[in-house]
C-alpha cells in the first residue's frame, strides 16, 4: 500500500507505530550514504569522537515550479540589492549543493508542499511539484492545511500513486500512470476518527554511520491544528486534529526507543520576527508557534517550521533557557532553504553545537543598474538542475496554450488590498461574477453573493492593451470549487455576517470579512457585542428583513462551512452549480471591458475603522 517506501531515498522501510503508521529509513551506511566503502574498510576507521549532520529544511512551496517573480534584499559594498530567487530548477540545485558539503544529510519539508499552486502545477493536481521533488530526494514532507485543499483522500493519491479521481479535474493527464511521492508525508496528529490511527505516518527515522559510531536521526511531522478550519469540511472529514505540542511530547518516547540521537519536530505552524532574512535572531519572535514552543519537551533538539510564509532563525534557548530549540523557517516558494547544522558526541548521543542560517536561492545572475554586482560571498548563484527543468518544461508546454488564452477585457487592476471597511475590489469582482453566473431562475436564482478573502490567491493585473487571459484568472481561483445557490432568511444572512468577527478562529483582531455583491450592503461596528455588530442591510434598494428569504449563491468551500462560516452549511433548496472558475471567465466574456468595481458596499463604523 505505502509503495513510496520501497523506494524512498535512503533505501527505507516501515514499521507499524502504536498509533498509525511510522515511516523508518533505516539500514547499513551502505544503504544510506551515498560513495561509502566495504564493511571491512568501515570498521578500519577510528571511532571518531563526533558526526556532523546537516538538515535541509524548505516550507511552503505551494508548487512553485517556476520562478516566483520575488526577490530578497541584501547588502552589499554598492548598497541594497534586490536579488531574485526561487524557481525549483534553481532549488534543486541548491538542495544538491549542500548535500554535496557533507554525505550525512536529510531534507524535509514543513508543509504546503502543494496547494494554492500556480497553474503549471494545479492545473494538473499538483503531480509536477511531485515529481519534481522526487527528482530532488528529499526525506519527509510534514503535511500542512493546503495539502488537505482537494480532501484526505486525493492526498493519499498524491503519495500513493494512481490516477483514482477525487476532485473535479482529471488526475493523471500528462503522468500516466502517476507513481506517487517517494518520500514520507508525515502526520503525527492527523487521527482518523473511526479507528484513532493517524492518516499519515507520524514520525520518521535516518541513521548516519562514521567509522563505526551511528547516529540517529527521529523526526516528527505534524500539521496546525486549526487546519479544519482553514480548508473544506469536507475534506477533512472523519479526521481529527490534535494539539501539536502534547502529539510531539508522546512520540518522544517511541522515538528515543528507536535510538533516536536527535529529535527535529518539522510543524506546519509558524511564526513572526523583526529580524532580517539573513539574520540569526528571535528579535520580535510573535504568532502561534510560541505557545507551542513553550510546551514543547527540551529533548527536541530542531523545530522546523512553516505557515506563516516568513524566514527566520532562531535560538530559542535565547528566549527561554529550559527550551533550548533551534526555530527555523525558509520563507516561501523556494526562494530560501535553510542550511542546519548539527554536530553530535558520539559518546554522550547528543547535539553538542547546532547552528542555522537561511540562504537565498538566486534564480539568476544579477545585474544591477550599476552593472554586474558579485554577490558570490553573500548569496552563491546556482544554475538550474537540468532534469527538474526538463519536468518543469514539460507540464509548461501542456498547459501554456491554456494560460495564454484571451478571455477579455478589464478597464484596470483588481487587487486584494483592503479598505478600512475591510472590502477589496477583486473580492467584489468575484462576488459579481458569481451572482451572475447564477442569477438566472434555471441557474438558481441567486440575489446575493459571498466570496471569502482566502479563496483570492492573486492579483488580476491587465496588459498594456487592457487583455486578461486564462492563466491570469485561474491564478486568483486556483482550488475549482463548485458554486452553490441556497434560500437563507434575512435573520441567517445577518449570523453569517456576525460569524466574520466571532466565529472559531474569525474574531475582532482578526475578522474574515466576505466579499458581497452588487445590490447588496450593510454596516459593521465592531465595538457592539456579538450579535449586534451588523446593520442597516439593503439588497437591491429594500431593507432586509429577518423572515424574507434570500437566495444566496457561495463556493462549496463555503456552503460546508469553511473559514468558521458554519451557518452557511444551513439554508434550503440547495443547488449545485458550475466550478467558479469558470464563472469568472464567462463574467469576462459578457462584460467586457470589466469595470473595476467600487468598494462601498460595507460601512465600518468610525471606531472600527483601520
Amino acid at each position: 500500500m505505502r509503495r513510496w517506501l520501497a523506494q524512498a531515498f535512503g533505501g527505507s522501510s516501515v514499521a507499524r507505530g502504536a498509533r498509525g503508521l511510522t515511516a523508518t529509513v533505516a539500514g547499513t551506511a551502505c544503504v544510506l550514504l551515498a560513495g561509502c566503502g566495504t564493511a571491512g574498510h568501515a570498521a578500519r576507521e577510528p571511532m571518531p569522537d563526533h558526526i556532523d549532520i546537516t538538515l535541509i529544511g524548505f516550507n511552503d512551496l505551494h508548487g512553485n515550479l517556476e520562478p516566483p517573480r520575488m526577490a530578497h534584499t541584501v547588502q552589499t559594498a554598492a548598497g541594497p540589492v534586490a536579488v531574485p530567487a526561487g524557481g525549483m530548477a534553481y532549488f534543486a540545485s541548491a538542495i544538491a549543493a549542500l548535500k554535496a558539503r557533507n554525505p550525512h544529510h536529510a531534507v524535509v519539508s514543513a508543509g504546503d508542499m502543494v496547494g494554492a499552486s500556480p497553474l503549471v502545477s494545479s492545473l494538473f493536481l499538483d503531480e509536477p511539484t511531485i515529481e519534481a521533488v522526487n527528482a530532488m530526494h528529499i526525506d519527509f514532507n510534514a503535511v500542512g492545511n493546503h495539502e488537505f485543499d482537494r480532501g484526505w483522500r486525493e492526498l493519499l493519491r498524491l503519495q500513493q500513486g494512481g490516477c483514482e479521481k477525487f476532485t473535479a479535474r482529471q488526475p493523471c493527464q500528462i503522468s500516466q500512470p502517476f507513481t506517487g511521492a517517494r518520500f514520507g508525508f508525515l502526520a503525527a496528529n492527523t487521527v482518523r476518527v473511526e479507528d484513532g490511527r493517524t492518516l499519515l505516518p507520524a514520525t520518521g527515522i535516518k541513521r548516519f554511520t562514521q567509522g563505526g559510531a551511528t547516529v540517529t536521526l527521529g523526526v516528527i511531522g505534524l500539521t496546525l491544528r486549526g487546519t479544519p478550519t482553514m480548508v473544506s469540511p469536507n475534506g477533512v472529514a472523519g479526521l481529527r486534529f490534535e494539539d501539536e505540542a502534547a502529539t510531539a511530547n508522546a512520540l518522544i518516547p517511541q522515538l528515543k526507543a528507536q535510538g533516536a540521537d536527535v529529535i527535529a519536530v518539522v510543524i506546519h505552524e509558524g511564526g513572526h520576527t523583526t529580524a532580517g532574512v539573513q539574520e540569526t535572531s528571535c528579535a520580535g519572535l510573535s504568532g502561534d508557534i510560541v505557545p507551542i514552543l513553550e510546551r514543547l519537551d527540551s529533548a527536541i533538539d530542531v523545530v522546523v517550521s512553516g505557515h506563516t510564509h516568513q524566514a527566520y532563525v532562531c535560538d530559542y534557548g535565547t528566549v527561554n533557557p529550559a527550551k533550548p530549540f533551534l526555530l527555523t523557517s525558509a520563507g516561501q516558494y523556494g526562494t530560501l532553504v535553510t542550511d542546519i547544522s548539527l554536530r553530535v558526541d558520539t559518546r554522550t548521543r547528543r547535539v553538542v553545537r547546532k547552528a542555522a542560517r537561511n540562504v537565498i536561492v538566486q534564480s539568476e545572475a544579477f545585474t544591477g543598474s550599476q552593472g554586474r554586482v558579485d554577490l558570490t560571498a553573500a548569496v552563491p548563484s546556482f544554475t538550474a538542475d537540468p532534469a527538474i527543468q526538463a519536468i518543469i518544461d514539460r507540464y509548461r508546454a501542456a498547459a501554456v496554450p491554456l494560460a495564454q488564452r484571451p478571455v477579455g477585457q478589464a478597464a484596470g487592476a483588481m487587487r486584494r488590498v483592503l479598505t478600512p471597511s475591510l472590502e477589496s475590489a477583486l473580492g467584489n469582482l468575484i462576488a459579481d461574477a458569481q451572482l451572475h453566473a447564477t442569477r438566472s431562475p434555471e441557474q438558481g436564482g441567486a440575489q446575493l453573493s459571498f466570496m471569502n478573502p482566502g479563496g483570492l490567491r492573486a492579483d488580476l493585473v491587465p496588459d498594456g492593451q487592457g487583455l486578461v487571459r486564462y492563466g491570469q484568472l485561474y491564478a486568483v481561483q486556483p482550488f475549482g470549487n463548485q458554486l452553490v445557490v441556497k434560500t437563507f432568511t434575512g435573520a441567517q444572512v445577518q449570523a453569517v455576517l456576525e460569524q466574520q468577527f466571532a466565529s472559531g478562529s474569525n474574531t475582532v483582531q482578526r475578522p474574515r470579512v466576505l466579499s458581497v455583491s452588487a445590490g447588496f450592503s450593510y454596516r459593521f461596528d465592531i465595538t457592539r457585542p456579538p450579535g449586534e455588530r451588523i446593520s442597516q442591510m439593503v439588497l437591491n434598494g429594500t431593507p432586509l428583513q429577518p423572515d424574507a428569504p434570500v437566495r444566496v449563491v457561495m463556493s462549496s468551500y463555503l456552503d460546508s462551512g469553511g473559514d468558521n462560516f458554519s451557518v452557511l452549511t444551513e439554508g434550503r433548496d440547495r443547488l449545485v452549480g458550475g466550478l467558479d472558475l469558470d464563472a469568472l471567465e464567462a463574467y469576462f466574456r459578457a462584460q467586457s471591458p470589466v469595470a473595476v468595481p467600487a468598494t462601498n458596499r460595507i460601512a465600518a463604523a468610525a471606531a472600527a475603522g483601520r
